[in-house]
């Protein structure tokens, strides 16, 4: 809780990967509040009033993902959100004039988003869905220590540039407002 707190204010592109992984670890502890608080909650040297503000927090995304229906698979629609207050904000970004960095650093990355999207069997994920989809799938990959081909590590580098951007961007539209 207090890692997505700091994350969502500094690098939302980070937040949403990190948001990502805490679901899929609800998951992995059969949205098991005891497992979560056993395994993860009480390992941690903070305060018992922290302890109890962050296993209620898990307690809220448990909860959330048991009405949403995503227990199996899927995200939160507070995850969903994320991406799309990006896209609006990729949208405005592509727009403008003012904006020639960012459109170029999108066009270095739409190749791509094209070619994942190719291999995705869902047509219709919005492109940066498929980008912070791209870089779950490979932080996986490393974590489970999977060989990654010159070629993906390449993809993942541009993406990775891309989205840090648009984090970038997000941070400061959030904190000052782009003139767009």
């Amino acid at each position: 809780m207090l890692i997505a707190k700091k994350l969502k204010q500094d690098n939302i592109a980070e937040y949403l990967l990190y948001m990502w992984q805490v679901e899929d670890l609800i998951r992995a502890y059969e949205l098991d509040i005891d497992k979560i608080d056993e395994a993860i909650i009480e390992q941690y040297a903070q305060p018992e009033e922290i302890k109890a503000e962050t296993k209620e927090w898990y307690e809220g995304l448990i909860d959330m993902m048991r009405r949403e229906g995503i227990t199996e698979s899927g995200h939160l629609v507070i995850n969903k959100n994320v991406i799309l207050d990006l896209t609006d904000l990729h949208l405005q970004l592509l727009k403008s004039s003012k904006e020639s960095d960012y459109t170029a650093d999108y066009y270095k990355t739409l190749s791509f988003i094209v070619e994942l999207r190719s291999k995705s069997p869902d047509k219709n994920i919005p492109e940066l869905e498929t980008c912070f989809s791209a870089l779950y799938g490979f932080l996986l990959m490393k974590l489970q220590k999977k060989e990654v081909s010159g070629e993906t590590q390449a993809a993942i580098s541009q993406i990775s540039s891309f989205l840090r951007l648009l984090s970038i961007k997000y941070k400061e539209n959030r904190e000052n407002g782009l003139e767009l």
